[in-house]
């Protein structure tokens, strides 16, 4: 299976990092951040995801943006979505100056696949106010998959965003950046949706659920990553399958957390406490379970 075979390359080239009871990991993905004009879908959950950022950072975590963090395929010059959102790469800086950020690429923003293209758009950015260059990331290299392996047992974790194998979004991308960026970038404004985006597909959804599936069971890895939109837990007697969700939804974001070698998924949303004031409010949605419970020689694959 073509999805297998992607997955294995990227598990191949990735990013090898080792946790032990003391790491903390928060992964988001798929905020599509764009220009703060009307068909911005992440513009709406800004503010939580900064709210959320600010705790996850305090609180010693490190941050993985597991692709698709910025819209790369319907706005074409990164300058304008830096400046939309110009209170979330300060605080992004923050994590990648301590040392604690990742980014890996998607399928949206796969141009961070290129040294040239990061290096003039992320390393630094322009202040017209100051007229002055100033540095924001300055030397990272984004990666298209990120595994976590366990010091005490060499139990792993594959991380990626999840497009891969998916043909459209993938050996296709270029046809479907087109079609978003000239058609379906104006048509999502008033209600219609992509098909080609599984997000918004049913069918195209389960079937490349089902590929992950098939990947788990064959290389009795952990698989968390993004792409679908879909938050995914798994339940008792479930292959280890964990989605991030998204941060473009109408009522919030989702996300995997990594805390003393337990798994678990969060939801940050506005709420009204007793007195009607609004305020961002995170709450465990599945877990915390341990991660050893996956190991190979504990789950029957």
């Amino acid at each position: 299976m073509f999805t297998n075979k992607r997955l294995e390359e990227a598990y191949n080239h990735a990013k090898l990092e080792y946790f032990d009871k003391d790491s903390k990991y928060i992964f988001f993905s798929d905020m599509h951040r764009g220009d703060d004009s009307a068909s911005d879908q992440f513009a709406r959950n800004q503010n939580i995801l900064l709210h959320a950022l600010d705790y996850y950072y305090y609180n010693g975590y490190t941050y993985v943006e597991a692709g698709d963090g910025d819209e790369l395929w319907e706005y074409r010059d990164f300058k304008h979505i830096r400046l939309a959102h110009s209170d979330i790469f300060l605080v992004m800086k923050k994590f990648y100056d301590a040392g604690r950020l990742y980014l890996l690429y998607g399928n949206h923003n796969i141009y961070l696949k290129r040294k040239s293209f990061v290096k003039k758009y992320y390393y630094t950015f322009y202040d017209e106010y100051k007229q002055r260059l100033h540095e924001l990331f300055n030397g990272i290299k984004p990666y298209e998959a990120l595994v976590l392996k366990s010091k005490k047992t060499g139990q792993e974790i594959l991380v990626v965003h999840g497009h891969q194998g998916d043909f459209l979004n993938d050996q296709f991308w270029v046809v479907a950046m087109v079609l978003l960026r000239f058609f379906w970038k104006y048509l999502h404004v008033v209600g219609f949706q992509n098909p080609a985006s599984p997000a918004k597909n049913l069918y195209r959804r389960h079937k490349i659920e089902k590929n992950y599936k098939e990947y788990i069971r064959e290389s009795k890895r952990m698989l968390i990553c993004g792409h679908t939109h879909r938050p995914k837990f798994p339940k008792a007697n479930e292959l280890p399958y964990y989605n991030t969700g998204c941060c473009i939804r109408s009522k919030g974001i989702t996300g995997i957390e990594i805390v003393n070698n337990k798994i678990l998924m969060v939801d940050w949303r506005v709420k009204a406490n007793k007195e009607g004031i609004l305020q961002i409010v995170r709450t465990i949605v599945r877990g915390p379970e341990p991660i050893a419970k996956y190991e190979k020689n504990r789950y029957p694959y």
